[in-house]
């Protein structure tokens, strides 16, 4: 798949991501697997999350989707052929917490 500067970086990632938003909560660890398995075997290098995925759902606190993405690579290698983006700034969790730069992890 080509591949498009990520600025002056020097990290090249093709015109799509892989979204992450489903990864440890409506496809469990074993599917997430498969998932990440098809998408190195495409040729893609790219995964986009965030820990405010799935915050809202009973049960689960955000950060699953990152999870199940490290638990992958632990398992099969291939951290640096593999670029993972993330958002912040969002609030997570009920209580409204940032990020700021006083506070790692938008905690006071």
């Amino acid at each position: 798949m080509k591949q498009r500067a990520l600025g002056r970086s020097g990290i090249a990632v093709p015109p799509v991501m892989f979204g992450g938003n489903v990864f440890g909560w409506t496809a469990d660890e074993p599917a997430s697997f498969k998932l990440f398995d098809e998408l190195r075997e495409a040729g893609l290098n790219a995964i986009d999350t965030a820990d405010v995925y799935c915050a809202w759902v009973p049960g689960h606190q955000g950060g699953e989707s990152e999870t199940a993405i490290g638990n992958w690579l632990k398992c099969n290698g291939g951290r640096n052929s593999v670029v993972i983006a993330t958002k912040v700034g969002m609030a997570k969790g009920p209580d409204g917490r940032k990020l700021s730069k006083a506070s790692p992890r938008g905690r006071a």
